[in-house]
């Protein structure tokens, strides 16, 4: 049994105790989120959403807010003495699918 929800403006294809990061959520650790944008469940037989399915919902919960791994921004014009070296870490929030 699978459902695919939009969270955060993206679309996931999630499973019961499934953990997943996706980008920072509002919340606290252990706090609970119910998510009803679903786009299409499975249960045996498949549910297609117009474009979301009505009265169906993921519930989940944060398990923690992470930050993802370094990315390297490195400019330069050649013969100009221009460069520049900038680095960012996304932020994310891990958490586990409670129930579909």
């Amino acid at each position: 049994m699978f459902a695919i929800v939009e969270i955060a403006g993206l679309q996931y294809k999630v499973e019961k105790d499934q953990k997943l990061f996706v980008n920072r959520l509002q919340g606290d650790a252990g706090d609970s989120l119910n998510f009803d944008k679903v786009l299409l469940k499975s249960d045996g037989k498949v549910t297609l959403g117009a474009p979301t399915i009505e009265g169906a919902s993921v519930e989940a919960k944060i398990l923690d807010h992470v930050k993802g791994d370094k990315v390297i921004v490195f400019k330069k014009k050649r013969r100009k003495g221009y460069r520049v070296k900038n680095g960012h870490r996304q932020q994310y929030t891990q958490i586990q699918i409670v129930s579909l």
